[in-house]
């Protein structure tokens, strides 16, 4: 009688991966290009210089896979910080049933909406994910949102549960929906406007076919994830994840939501005094904010803005219930993170700050002693304490091909062997190559940094227009981002909503595989068409 075969945990299959990274050290001969500073726009950054690759002494790594798991944790150590205060903070926030409040709220209103006979043939589900989706993938495209999706893992995961999906529809309404619209990127500072600047490119130029890329890729890319919804959604057991979405089912039952005490402590009052008298306080020191999308600036009094509207709907929300006046916490807190994000350029140190400060302010509003809202927040801890460790885990990988010296030497071995192509076929390599290199560098700015100075000068030498170039990098630094072991976001996003990886890969590798071929498409147009911009 056969046995099933054990799925390795996750740690040991990142752990694996580690290893194999530690023998190709052994097998690829070190080598290095030259760098120098350039500016782009009002940074300076470090690329390498056209014909400088040499090759050095080779650097085989053996033991130190035991020690790129310290320096990895130390190279990732904003990520990990990041998901240990926003599971802190949201706990504090759960405790008190707020979002359950929330989700059932949001429930009873999409019933309400079948009423209407357009709206039902559609179907009120297609449409929320869609809705959703189509908000983040905008977030993806115009600024670059990624790590910021972490944070929302903890409430659409309990979202998709309640409506009858899995975990992974959960995690498509935000992370997934950032990932293809970076892919599709028409605006996002970190990726385009980084490989036009170093292209010698108009900044942003080409938006047009860019837009109707991210149309095609959304389209594509919501289907999928609404004909999945519709599968699990008629049979629950048809989830890759059913039995892991146990713990969601018992964090998301609503069935006791009757039960909740519906009431204003003084204590919510006080608290939305100290944060409006703190609004209030920033509203006058910035009355203005330069919010930039893309290379378009528009000054606006958002923090005012934001402030009175603030006070308004926190009085109705707390003559409510605090329930409420919590979730206009979370929905203040989303849009300062927005604004923060598109004016004051903020990383995942303000956004943690941010989350941390709407969780003290949440368990402070339920009236919560110091004491409970600290034993609160190192629950929180506890409980997202793996998607932490795999993150500093992860990181290893990457640490381990900087320290063997083998990163520019593929990198090279690769840019020589399209040499002898034609020009559809060159670009089709490009996108190949910057999708291998996003497997072991995920960060998109890091790339553009590292490759685009070379491949816009080779797309010179074959008569190829640098903007297709650009593309090729935009796609291949986009898809892969949602299976690369070394991505601190995703591997982070997995953990929270404690999606095993070798089952996310099973899910996950078939759409990859037609976003891609879709890039492949998406190309052609690039070399055979007379484009604006290109």
């Amino acid at each position: 009688m056969l046995t099933k075969t054990k799925i390795p945990h996750t740690f040991v299959i990142v752990f694996s991966i580690i290893v194999l990274a530690a023998l190709l050290t052994w097998v690829i001969p070190g080598g290095s290009f030259e760098r120098q500073i350039v500016k782009v726009g009002e940074t300076e950054r470090e690329v390498i210089k056209n014909d400088s690759f040499s090759f050095t002494e080779n650097s085989p790594q053996s033991w130190q896979v035991f020690s790129a798991i310290f320096d990895g944790f130390v190279a990732k150590s904003d990520i990990i910080v990041f998901i240990f205060l926003i599971g802190g903070a949201f706990w504090i926030m759960n405790n008190s049933r707020a979002i359950d409040v929330g989700i059932y709220a949001f429930l009873e209103f999409t019933k309400k909406l079948e009423h209407y006979k357009v709206l039902k043939f559609l179907g009120i589900d297609n449409l929320v994910i869609t809705l959703i989706m189509l908000m983040f993938s905008t977030f993806g495209a115009v600024f670059g949102m990624s790590e910021e999706t972490i944070a929302f893992i903890i409430i659409f995961v309990p979202l998709a549960i309640t409506m009858g999906y899995d975990s992974i529809v959960g995690i498509s309404f935000c992370y997934v929906a950032a990932a293809i619209g970076f892919a599709g990127a028409m605006l996002n500072p970190f990726t385009i406007g980084i490989a036009q600047g170093l292209s010698d490119l108009p900044l942003f130029s080409g938006i047009e076919f860019r837009f109707f890329c991210w149309i095609v890729i959304n389209i594509f890319g919501i289907g999928w994830v609404l004909r999945y919804a519709a599968k699990v959604k008629k049979n629950p057991k048809s989830s890759v994840v059913y039995e892991d979405d146990e713990y969601w089912r018992q964090r998301a039952n609503t069935e006791d939501i009757g039960n909740i005490r519906y009431e204003t402590p003084k204590a919510a009052w006080v608290t939305f005094i100290i944060i409006l008298v703190v609004m209030i306080i920033y509203s006058v020191n910035m009355p203005e904010t330069v919010l930039k999308v893309g290379n378009i600036s528009i000054t606006w009094p958002i923090i005012p803005v934001l402030t009175g509207i603030f006070l308004i709907t926190s009085i109705f929300a707390l003559r409510k219930s605090v329930h409420f006046f919590i979730l206009n916490l979370l929905m203040f807190t989303i849009l300062y993170l927005i604004v923060g994000v598109m004016g004051y350029s903020w990383y995942v140190m303000e956004i943690a700050t941010l989350f941390f400060a709407m969780g003290i302010a949440s368990g402070v509003a339920m009236n919560n002693s110091a004491n409970k809202i600290t034993a609160l927040f190192l629950e929180g801890i506890k409980d997202i304490m793996s998607a932490a460790m795999i993150v500093g885990l992860a990181g290893g990988i990457i640490i381990i091909f900087q320290n063997g010296h083998i990163i520019d030497t593929m990198l090279y071995y690769v840019s020589r062997s399209m040499g002898s192509m034609g020009k559809i076929a060159s670009v089709e390599m490009m996108y190949v190559f910057q999708t291998m290199i996003n497997i072991i560098i995920p960060s998109g700015s890091a790339k553009a940094a590292l490759t685009m100075p070379i491949m816009s000068q080779f797309s010179d030498l074959i008569g190829v227009s640098r903007q297709a170039t650009v593309m090729a990098y935009q796609f291949g630094d986009g898809f892969t981002n949602l299976i690369t072991p070394t991505s601190g976001v995703l591997i982070g996003v997995l953990g929270v909503a404690k999606i095993p990886f070798d089952k996310w890969l099973k899910w996950v590798i078939p759409y990859v595989i037609m976003l891609t071929i879709l890039g492949f498409l998406l190309l052609i147009p690039t070399v055979t068409m007379k484009l604006n911009g290109f």
